[in-house]
Order: C-alpha cells, then structure tokens, then sequence
C-alpha cells in the first residue's frame, strides 16, 4: 500500500512539472508572437523606431526571464530524477515505454469548420 502511495505520488509530481515545462513554451511562444505583432505594427503605421521601444525591452526583459525560468525547470527536473533513486520504491519505476517521466501531452489539432 505504502509503495502504490509513494508512486502515486512521483507521477503526480512528474506530470506537474511536465505541465509546467508545457506552460513556459507555450508562454514563450505567446510573447514571440507579441513581439513579432508589435514590430509589425510599428512597420504599419511608420512610427518612429523609438516610439515603444521602452514596451519592446520590457517583452525582451519578460522573455529573458521564462528563458531563464525553462532552463530552471530543466535543472529541477534532472535533480528529481537523480533524486528518484534515493526513494525505496521509485528506483525501477518508469512510465510507458521505458521512459522516466510521463509523456508529454499532445496537442489539440484544431481545425476551422465551415
């Protein structure tokens, strides 16, 4: 009983963080959009390239920032799995087809309906 709880409890765990790993990509691909959208902008109505610059190094600064945040996750992520093999029970656990961690969730594929 108490080694089904402690497994439960890892794969609770390892799917956050894949979640979570999911969220910053999703958040960086989010502001690689804006920044594109802004630039484009900026190119429409033919403002000056000082105008918004402030907003720019802003979303260069909140990029930097989940950049960093990704690579901390990462980090986190292998100290867990090095950790793993110091909890009785989770040493020969794997999820799936012989990986470590749960798979990664699909995206939707999303298609516009007429």
């Amino acid at each position: 009983m108490r080694k089904h709880i402690i497994e439960n409890a890892a794969y609770e765990v390892a799917t956050q963080i894949r979640t979570v790993e999911d969220t910053i990509d999703a958040a960086l691909t989010e502001i690689a959009e804006l920044q594109s959208k802004i630039i484009h902008i900026s190119s429409i109505t033919g403002s000056s390239v000082a105008t918004g610059q402030a907003a720019v190094e802003q979303l260069a600064a909140s990029l930097q920032a989940l950049v960093s945040a990704r690579g901390g996750m990462a980090r986190c992520h292998a100290e867990l799995v090095e950790a793993k093999q110091f909890v009785p029970g989770l040493r020969t656990v794997s999820f799936g087809e012989g990986g470590e961690c749960p798979p990664m969730a699909k995206a939707a594929d999303l298609r516009i309906v007429a």
